[in-house]
């Protein structure tokens, strides 16, 4: 029986003093012994936490406990160990960074698509006058997708309005948007909506909710999350690969970080390769001489680096 569990979820709510909700929510969370990082924003809340069942429970009340927080959807991970190393709490001016920090013209909670659950968005994908779309990065989607989804060529969610042009042939069909917890569809099917998309849905609780609700079916490949699992399966109907190798392209479902801290590229490599460049991207990270040790996993925590005297 695995001891332990992951949470991940987002609220889009008002926070009155964000800054200092952050200090006193990071207070919170250690006193529970939770591990995991979270982001606080005058807009709402953006995290992920682990510890024991018995913590988690105890955060999930908490949080359903403020009024400002009920609508929040948790999906909860049972796991053999905490996801994190850290506790870390931290005032930003968004919960993703989207560059749509004016609530006048990006609000979730004034305007965002039809949320789909699950069971309803498995239903549609395979209409023919819908486009199902992939909001997430390059790296995340490299990993994996649903099938026939639309990619972008975006390294952060920032770039993402720059994209909406390129998207403008499909202002005639249904656009459902998808993402790894929900939260970047919140504000991307927003903005689709203003830019004369009549027809916007967003898969709610994302991949994730989508393997645990839907059994993941056609999702193909394996879901990038943000702590140190890396990857997660969601598949368990008709699972697959689709990712291949960044240094030799041969298949593999293996993502990493680039062991050049100074490179840090998320990149999918196979476990052969991993060996040979010493979990580095390339030859000439491999000489770097930050390079961090790889324990074939790929995942490193940040040490903080020594302040040197003046």
């Amino acid at each position: 029986m695995k001891k332990f569990q992951t949470l991940l979820y987002y609220c889009y709510s008002p926070i009155a003093d964000a800054e200092l909700f952050a200090a006193e929510h990071l207070t919170f969370c250690k006193s529970l012994g939770l591990v995991g990082r979270i982001i606080v924003a005058e807009e709402g809340l953006n995290g992920t936490v682990s510890g024991t069942q018995k913590a988690c429970e105890a955060y999930m009340a908490a949080i359903k406990a403020d009024e400002r927080f009920t609508k929040t959807d948790f999906k909860v991970d049972d796991v053999a160990e905490p996801s994190f190393i850290k506790m870390h709490c931290r005032y930003k001016s968004e919960i993703v960074h989207s560059g749509l920090r004016d609530p006048n013209v990006i609000d979730p909670n004034k305007e965002t698509g039809k949320h789909l659950e699950p069971a309803d968005f498995q239903k549609m994908i395979d209409q023919e006058d819908v486009v199902i779309l992939d909001v997430r990065s390059n790296y995340e989607h490299n990993l994996g997708r649903f099938k026939n989804a639309v990619t972008l060529d975006i390294e952060n969610f920032r770039d993402f309005p720059n994209k909406i042009n390129e998207l403008a042939k499909y202002k005639n069909k249904k656009v459902l948007t998808y993402c790894t917890g929900g939260i970047k569809c919140e504000k991307a099917s927003a903005l689709l909506l203003q830019h004369g998309f009549e027809d916007v849905y967003q898969l709610h609780g994302g991949i994730i909710k989508y393997g645990k609700e839907a059994g993941g079916k056609d999702f193909e490949g394996k879901c990038y999350v943000f702590d140190n699992r890396i990857a997660v399966d969601v598949n368990s109907v008709n699972p697959t690969i689709v990712s291949t190798c960044y240094s030799c392209g041969k298949v593999t479902p293996k993502m990493i970080n680039c062991a050049n801290p100074e490179c840090n590229e998320h990149i999918t490599q196979c476990d052969d390769c991993g060996d040979e460049l010493l979990g580095c991207c390339s030859a000439p990270c491999m000489t770097n001489p930050r390079r961090r040790t790889y324990d074939g996993t790929g995942y490193y925590v940040k040490v903080p680096q020594p302040i040197l005297a003046k």
